[in-house]
């Protein structure tokens, strides 16, 4: 386990490139786990809601102060063993500008308390003045030389679909501010191939995302030859992940699907180098609610759901490695 002191020492080193970061993190001890911040309303506790309510009213400004409690509480509980956060931009969006300022709360504390990667989850893309100001706010500290640091992200998940130019002010922010993007290459839901295995000339759709992403990621290499853009390639399509990895040998794999949407860990083992470096596995609702899932727990002792959970995550991967 890393030591608390050192690791914010750390983190508040002169910056460094994005990829770097997160290996020198894994090298020092933690586990390439993501845990995936998405606040859904049914699932947060309700004495945390109810105590809220009451001080704030049942409205955004109450709903807003629970998920930030129940935010902070997981990251004390998982900081030491996890090398990221992702909060799902959805969960917050939902309750208006409430909703933003507890994704911002959100993201500062982890900045501010504990040397956990920031990964924005908003599969941002559009044409490239508008995916300029998408990565402005996300990837930039001095949009237009102003101060600000809304969101504290390291780093960005995207939408490759409209090309080149979409990507472009992505790849630059990257480069310019030491942060990093996750573009969505292989996805874990059920109908991914609808789209991504279509037949595209010599190769699958996504197969050709990959070979592109490949490519946008030789701009910027760290000292470890990761790329600053990774790619997100589901756990529950395991057979392509050893073909990915053949395409894309520099990315780092974000992977989603491990735990609620039914991906195995064990199943993952190509998206990873011997040195246990290549990649990072996300859970969400498997850590956060854990607590809803052994008979040992109940809302009241959520903390230590998610702790035992995010331990059980790192003793299954460390049987890979």
């Amino acid at each position: 386990m890393i030591n608390a002191h050192l690791s914010l020492a750390y983190y508040r080193q002169p910056i460094m490139h994005f990829a770097d970061k997160i290996i020198n993190l894994i090298n020092q001890g933690k586990s390439p786990i993501c845990v995936g911040l998405d606040p859904h309303f049914e699932s947060l506790p309700k004495f945390i809601l109810e105590r809220n309510f009451e001080k704030y009213g049942k409205n955004a400004k109450g709903i807003a102060e629970s998920i930030i409690e129940f935010n902070q509480t997981i990251i004390e509980n998982i900081k030491e063993i996890a090398v990221a956060i992702k909060p799902q931009f959805a969960f917050y969006e939902i309750w208006g500008h409430e909703g933003i300022r507890a994704l911002e709360e959100t993201c500062r504390y982890a900045k501010e308390n504990s040397d956990l990667i920031v990964i924005g989850d908003g599969k941002r893309n559009d044409i490239g003045s508008t995916a300029k100001a998408y990565s402005q706010a996300y990837l930039s500290n001095k949009p237009y030389d102003i101060e600000q640091n809304f969101y504290s992200c390291d780093s960005l998940t995207v939408n490759p679909y409209l090309g080149t130019d979409g990507i472009t002010p992505f790849l630059e922010d990257c480069q310019k501010n030491e942060k990093g993007i996750f573009v969505l290459v292989k996805t874990s839901n059920p109908s991914a191939g609808e789209f991504q295995d279509l037949i595209c000339g010599e190769e699958l759709v996504h197969e050709k995302i990959a070979l592109t992403v490949s490519n946008w990621g030789t701009r910027d290499l760290g000292k470890n030859n990761f790329s600053s853009v990774g790619a997100v390639v589901g756990a529950t399509y395991f057979e392509e992940i050893k073909i990915l990895r053949e395409l894309m040998p520099a990315q780092i794999f974000l992977i989603p699907g491990v735990g609620a949407q039914g991906g195995k860990i064990k199943e993952i083992k190509p998206a990873f180098y011997k040195n246990k470096l290549g990649a990072i596995v996300n859970s969400s609702r498997g850590v956060i609610f854990a607590y809803q899932q052994s008979s040992k727990f109940n809302e009241q002792n959520y903390p230590e759901a998610a702790h035992e959970a995010i331990l059980q995550m790192q003793k299954e991967l460390n049987k890979i490695f």
